[in-house]
């Protein structure tokens, strides 16, 4: 599910030799497929065509512009969760009507830009942000749409980390209090109850979950059409795994033949948030060996890409391959088993731990696979470090897409007080 293969040894994305890139712009850097991008997010479209969805990427997983910029030519929504991330989604052009804004905790600053440019609804958490939304309506002297974000208490059997659909989580509105707010929708008089809303988790890889949660809510769309309550979006959410490892995810297509029968059910408008499952695989994080270390209990092979660059494997212990540019020649036929660790002062800085790979040597290049998603979304400065560029291929060119950081970025907006000069 992605073009990133080997030729005659050599590692290509689509039709361009990643080590001519990394000779040309040096490492780290992330690298995209923008034909695995587009074709992801097709498969979607055309698995889901029978209920013709509004797609809404998931902006949080990676918001390139270029990336962005991409998927709205194509006819993609975007799913926002910030005042920056609705900034950059206009700035890809994204029209403000295929634009749902989730998030927890949504400043009145961050939901006054919203309102201004009529976004086509927020996702909504609690009964205090809908309180803050009408005020803000009231103020600006317009009706803003909403969908009640509903927690529907299943277990997406994936890292408690991005589990969002348990009650133990923070997001989304129990059944009885989602049930308490239609109730009382009069009350608000500058909002439209137009949707419900659901996002159980990420990388979940069976579609049962999903069944059952929205299962529970077209029970609950029954119970309140009967009392006049009109739904007339459903957002399912996203969360479709990827593979990293040996996971065995659905394809688009399974996972639609599982749920389309649910949906069409509904007769509602139906909405989408994927996120990682258009850009997971789409994009890898090539790095260089710097040194190779031998200690009594370990081989470790040091490369300059760190935990400030890729942080998954540190903060969730998440699995990612690692392949090396050049295949292994001969001479270095045969595994050995590595720590695959970063420049970074932490323990806890590695991108890969025990993992049997190819011989490798000081100098070479590594290719750190499926790190399109929450990739260079998550990466930080930290120990002064230089965020990567990005950089996309299309076909047989490829183009940088963000530069590095300089050092100017670093010190760019520290301020030394007039006592301290």
């Amino acid at each position: 599910m992605h073009d990133f293969k080997y030729k005659k040894n050599r590692l290509y994305c689509e039709s361009v030799d990643i080590e001519d890139i990394a000779r040309k712009v040096s490492t780290p850097f992330y690298l995209y497929s923008y034909n695995t991008l587009l074709d992801h997010y097709k498969k979607l479209v055309s698995a889901f065509g029978p209920v013709k969805p509004l797609i809404c990427y998931s902006m949080k997983a990676n918001s390139n512009l270029a990336l962005l910029r991409a998927l709205v030519k194509a006819g993609s929504g975007l799913d926002i969760v910030s005042g920056g991330e609705l900034y950059k989604a206009l700035q890809a052009g994204c029209d403000p009507k295929k634009i749902v804004y989730a998030s927890v905790g949504k400043t009145e600053a961050e939901i006054r830009q919203a309102v201004a440019k009529q976004i086509l609804f927020f996702n909504v958490e609690s009964f205090s942000e809908l309180r803050v939304i009408n005020k803000v309506a009231s103020d600006l002297g317009v009706i803003a749409s909403v969908a009640l974000r509903i927690n529907p208490d299943v277990e997406p059997k994936t890292h408690h980390y991005i589990t969002t659909g348990k009650l133990t989580n923070k997001f989304g509105i129990d059944f009885k209090t989602a049930y308490n707010i239609l109730q009382a929708r009069g009350s608000f008089s500058h909002l439209k109850f137009n949707g419900l809303h659901m996002h159980i988790g990420s990388q979940i890889i069976q579609s049962t979950p999903y069944i059952q949660a929205i299962k529970k809510i077209i029970e609950f769309i029954k119970r309140v059409k009967i009392e006049g309550v009109t739904i007339e979006y459903l957002n399912i959410g996203g969360g479709l795994g990827i593979i990293y490892n040996e996971e065995k995810p659905q394809t688009a297509k399974e996972f639609a033949s599982k749920i389309l029968p649910l949906l069409k059910s509904t007769g509602l408008k139906i909405i989408l948030e994927p996120g990682r499952f258009i850009v997971g695989n789409a994009g890898i994080l090539v790095t260089k060996v710097l040194y190779l270390k031998k200690t009594p209990l370990k081989n470790f092979v040091i490369v300059d890409a760190g935990m400030n660059d890729l942080i998954r494997p540190s903060l969730y212990c998440a699995y990612h391959e690692i392949l090396p540019l050049k295949q292994a020649s001969g001479k270095r036929e045969g595994l050995v088993k590595y720590d695959v660790v970063g420049p970074i002062c932490e323990s806890g800085d590695f991108l890969a731990k025990e993992r049997k790979l190819p011989r490798i040597e000081e100098g070479e290049f590594l290719a750190v696979m499926s790190a399109g998603a929450y990739g260079f979304s998550m990466a930080s400065n930290y120990n002064c470090r230089l965020k990567p560029a990005e950089v996309m291929v299309k076909g047989n060119q490829f183009y940088i897409i963000r530069k590095r950081d300089s050092y100017l970025d670093l010190a760019r907006k520290d301020k030394i007080p007039e006592f301290l000069k």
